[in-house]
């Protein structure tokens, strides 16, 4: 693998002057102003007989401005700028590349390159719109040093309101992003960025991979909204998807140059049979360009800290990952299964963000597993910084579903939440946006379900449901928290336990958003239990802030009790003590320990639903008694 990756990063730099000019290509592809007030565009159509350019500037005539094809399937165009000295393509104009196919149809195309794509009211496809406004939004505030303690808030602009409709660049900005630092979160995911045509989608089917989505506002909103982001001290990273693409051709990708290849495999092998898209070819040098390109505009031009690597397992093997269980054998990982060439582009794309932009985070998901993917691209690994722990939400999921509360395995739980490699850092979480999807349902939903409708007020009876499941929505994010990895992740409204599911607006729920957005004013209603939640996630990241547990050596269990359902552990200097008992409470409950303690968080605190059973006063101190595997220990 390494002999490969170094091939391809050896011809680089002889053929194309290093990895920093091959990558920055997005600054000559598409249509760019020039300082002179001339119009450079440059296109990849290799399949194309002939290329041109039309929009507003020449009043649509499709023949007016003809590319001149150059070597490897290039073509390029100059426009100089007018005689008044104005630029030739002005702002805000639609444009169009016209492709002759091999057939002799004329194609009308959105360039790949493009950076502003809008659908306009009563449209069904989008239309690109040149953008380079005269006074651009300028960046006032560095990003923030690179984190030890990874807390990350995964968001979706559209959907961050209470309101039935897609929210905005500029809501988020001024509303949300004041709520994820008051909760302690110092990152942020954002979602669905890249343009891509259908909202249903949640952002996974890209059709313009340089345009930040239009439906939420203009690119400048959202460097806005990052600019303010790092005001706070958040580090912002884009899920980004180079796993797959939409199948449109109007607005998309997809035979760009009117052939079925280009960006893509030819043939079964360039479509995904689950997803329905379409498959890049990662041995393709002009695909390199694009999709390195694409990471490094995002960081160079918006000023994102990072990327969440969407799809990997698709990626790296041929068979896309369907089906198959991953045991954890090497022989699953190390074979003709593997797609070299899409791992390649993995290491590839986290050697240059490793040199140009050392301060940048990459995060896998990955749920196969594969060795070495977070280990550094020198040792022939990956080069991702963190994976995510995919088999931690599935396990609670299992456990809530399938287990009675008086069969919950200790040993299964701690063993889940710690089987990793000590080597790679993983990222951690209770559930994810996956969870929160219709046709799935939230922890919280799993808990309480109908009775969330009905009992969540503080005038209704704490009935044994709600009862147990605010204590379990706790418990189980707080031992996700602590045990789980070197990170930890929240999908927005899961930490006060979001009612009910979250569904796009499509033609099988009429066209409604009233599960398409974020109730986050029940927080701020303290007649409802939902508060309690949200206090509890606030003051968990707070402590974590305090001690840095996800930046310490991994815990040491010293407990997994299976008929007392307790699990004890030390991490970063603290004693995590859990009872999930469902019905008997301990005094006097010894634990192994060195020093003198006191009561921190307490899931059982008034503040937050509980009963109150604790006396946070009291001083707990250890005792030359030896229990499990320490030589002291204290009663609790």
């Amino acid at each position: 693998r390494y002999s490969l990756f170094y091939k391809r990063l050896k011809n680089i730099e002889e053929n194309e002057g290093g990895l920093d000019k091959f990558s920055k290509s997005y600054k000559t592809f598409g249509v760019n102003q020039f300082v002179d007030g001339g119009v450079y565009c440059k296109e990849w159509a290799p399949g194309a007989e002939a290329v041109f350019l039309t929009g507003d500037f020449n009043g649509w005539n499709p023949f007016s401005h003809p590319y001149k094809k150059t070597e490897y399937g290039k073509w390029e165009l100059f426009i100089p700028p007018g005689e008044d000295g104005y630029p030739p393509v002005p702002h805000g104009s639609k444009l169009k590349v016209v492709i002759r196919a091999q057939n002799g149809e004329l194609l009308y195309r959105i360039s790949p390159w493009a950076r502003y794509v809008v659908r306009y009211e009563g449209q069904v496809n989008y239309d690109w719109v040149h953008w380079n406004p005269p006074l651009p939004y300028i960046r006032r505030h560095r990003s923030p040093k690179r984190l030890k303690s990874l807390r990350i808030y995964e968001s979706h602009v559209g959907i961050a309101s209470p309101e039935g409709k897609i929210a905005s660049y500029k809501n988020f900005t001024y509303n949300v992003l004041p709520r994820i630092k008051d909760l302690g979160y110092n990152c942020v995911q954002l979602m669905a960025i890249m343009e891509h045509a259908y909202y249903a989608s949640f952002g996974y089917q890209v059709t313009s991979f340089f345009a930040a989505s239009s439906r939420y506002g203009t690119p400048d909103d959202l460097k806005e909204l990052i600019d303010v982001a790092h005001s706070m001290g958040i580090t912002v990273l884009l899920d980004v998807v180079h796993s797959h693409a939409s199948k449109n051709s109007e607005d998309g990708l997809n035979k760009f140059d009117g052939t079925d290849s280009c960006f893509f495999h030819s043939g079964p092998r360039g479509n995904h049979q689950l997803w329905d898209s379409r498959l890049f070819d990662y041995s393709n040098w002009e695909v390199l360009r694009f999709l390195l390109s694409n990471l490094r505009m995002w960081i160079e031009d918006y000023g994102f800290d990072g990327f969440r690597f969407d799809g990997v397992t698709s990626m790296l093997y041929h068979n896309h990952g369907i089906g198959e269980g991953f045991s954890g054998d090497y022989n699953e990982y190390f074979g003709l299964q593997v797609d070299e060439d899409a791992l390649c582009y993995l290491m590839l794309a986290n050697y240059m963000i490793g040199l140009l932009h050392p301060e940048c985070i990459t995060i896998a998901e990955d749920v196969s597993g594969m060795p070495a993917l977070c280990r550094p691209v020198a040792e022939a690994g990956g080069g991702f910084d963190y994976r995510l722990a995919m088999a931690i939400p599935d396990k609670w999921i299992q456990i809530i579903k399938e287990l009675k509360d008086e069969e919950w395995n200790m040993g299964n739980i701690v063993y889940t939440l710690t089987n990793r490699r000590s080597e790679e850092k993983y990222i951690a979480y209770a559930e994810s946006h996956d969870q929160a999807l219709v046709g799935d349902k939230t922890l919280a939903f799993r808990l309480m379900d109908a009775e969330m409708y009905t009992n969540m007020s503080v005038f209704s009876p704490l009935t044994p449901v709600i009862d147990r499941g605010m204590q379990l929505h706790k418990m189980i994010r707080l031992i996700t928290h602590t045990l789980g990895g070197d990170g930890y992740l929240n999908f927005m409204g899961n930490e006060f336990g979001h009612p009910e599911w979250l569904d796009f607006p499509r033609k099988g729920n009429n066209e409604s958003y009233h599960y398409a957005r974020r109730q986050f004013n029940l927080t701020e209603d303290h007649l409802l239990r939902y508060r309690f939640l949200n206090a509890f996630d606030k003051d968990m990241n707070k402590l974590e802030e305090r001690f840095g547990w996800l930046a310490s050596p991994p815990a040491f269990v010293t407990e997994k009790h299976e008929s007392n359902k307790v699990i004890a552990f030390e991490r970063a200097s603290l004693i995590f003590i859990f009872n999930f008992h469902p019905y008997q409470s301990y005094v006097d409950y010894r634990v192994g320990s060195l020093f003198k303690y006191k009561i921190l968080l307490d899931s059982d605190a008034p503040e937050y639903g509980g009963h109150q059973r604790l006396d946070h006063s009291t001083e707990y101190f250890s005792e030359e008694y030896p229990h499990n595997y320490r030589h002291n220990s204290l009663m609790v």
